[in-house]
């Protein structure tokens, strides 16, 4: 079926500028330490704000998916580009934690999850053919928030302060959704590009039918993905939620070039999500998966040693690259296993293996840090090892597939 009126390519760019805004929550860290100098918070307390918001994604998603699959996603991304700019703004004005988790953890996490739902559902349906890299462009634009508004946010930080830095980015971020919702399609069911036909399904990706998520969580496939992707999604979190901190403790960077490095790490992040993201296109997601897993691994111990800010750098971008691959990845995975029809739900649900994430990675980092005075070491070990177990059920999850393949045959 051809849809005459609608470029998919322009629905994609849209997605990827509402993903770019939301995506400024990956800049959390150049926040962080200028709160906690005004209000005099521990770092636990502080980051328990970033921890609201990323883990509150996904409960969002369920419901914003749920509504973008029976109802389209353009109204849905406009009431989530209200909500989102609306926490930032608010965030603006807080004067306690209490304030800070309402607004920038629970209305922005809102926020970014009613978004980030239409956007990576809607663009999984209009790119059927090119699935991983579309799902990894989108992811991207999630991942490149930090490469912006880090720097951005810095230097009106400098000029401003942390409180109006919040109220003006919170009303740039509302106006710029809000306007790209308008543009927002989903497909005519049936849609396929002209030309296309789908590739005989691989062991990999055995699905023929369009599974509901109530059927999708009494799949054991469902139970092994979500454990590999909470674990590929904890190495990066714990990072970005402890970068700016991390490099300026650690290394003894100045708050302004851990802010570049900050946005170098989030260059890194979205560039794993298009790159692993076409490259499991290619190779297949499992085979790319085990790659990130070893990279990710690899990265932690590195870091866990490092002194020099060149070895800094290197470490935290390979973590963030993997990362990013899970980011760009997983949509489709989800695609592959359970089909296209649910995709809003279904990953909505797939995606509580990040809110989960979320909530272990910085926390971890931040107990660390203050149980052993100061150092983060431990932290990086105790993820590297959970790296390594995910390798064990990438290849669980591949037997499943096998042996799921050949009952069908």
């Amino acid at each position: 079926m051809k849809q005459s009126k609608t470029n998919r390519w322009i629905v994609l760019l849209a997605s990827i500028f509402m993903n770019l805004c939301i995506g400024s929550a990956y800049a959390w860290s150049v926040f962080q330490k200028p709160l906690i100098e005004i209000f005099g918070w521990q770092t636990t307390q502080a980051s328990l704000a970033f921890t609201l918001n990323l883990c509150l994604v996904p409960f969002a998603m369920i419901v914003a998916g749920r509504i973008q699959d029976k109802s389209g996603p353009k109204k849905v991304t406009l009431v989530g580009g209200l909500i989102f700019g609306a926490g930032i703004i608010l965030s603006g004005f807080t004067r306690s934690l209490t304030a800070l988790y309402l607004t920038y953890g629970v209305l922005g996490g809102f926020g970014i999850g009613t978004v980030y739902a239409c956007t990576v559902g809607n663009t999984v349906k209009w790119f059927p053919d090119k699935r991983g890299l579309a799902g990894g462009l989108v992811a991207a634009g999630f991942g490149s928030g930090a490469v912006v508004f880090a720097p951005i946010s810095v230097s009106l930080i400098e000029k401003l302060g942390v409180l109006s830095t919040f109220k003006l980015l919170g009303f740039v971020f509302m106006v710029g959704i809000v306007a790209c919702s308008f543009v927002i399609k989903a497909p005519e069911a049936g849609w396929k590009p002209e030309g296309w036909r789908p590739k005989a399904l691989s062991p990999a990706a055995t699905v023929t039918v369009d599974i509901t998520p109530g059927k999708m969580v009494k799949d054991a496939k469902f139970y092994v993905l979500w454990i590999m992707y909470t674990i590929g999604c904890i190495s990066g979190l714990m990072i970005i939620g402890h970068a700016s901190p991390i490099a300026q403790e650690k290394i003894g960077l100045t708050p302004q070039v851990a802010a570049v490095i900050v946005s170098v790490l989030a260059f890194a992040n979205s560039g794993g999500r298009i790159f692993w993201g076409s490259v499991s296109d290619k190779i297949g997601r499992y085979n790319a998966i085990l790659c990130m897993y070893i990279l990710s691994s690899g990265m932690l111990i590195l870091l866990s040693g490092a002194k020099t800010t060149g070895v800094f750098v290197v470490a935290v971008c390979g973590i963030a690259l993997s990362f990013g691959g899970f980011m760009g990845i997983f949509p489709s995975v989800t695609a592959d296993n359970f089909g296209s029809k649910n995709i809003g739900v279904n990953y909505g649900v797939m995606f509580t293996a990040f809110g989960l994430a979320a909530f272990v990675g910085p926390r971890l980092a931040a107990m660390v840090k203050e149980s052993s005075g100061g150092e983060y070491g431990a932290a990086f070990l105790i993820v590297a090892i959970m790296n390594i177990v995910g390798i064990i059920f990438t290849f669980v999850i591949k037997k499943l597939l096998k042996k799921q393949s050949v009952l069908k045959q």
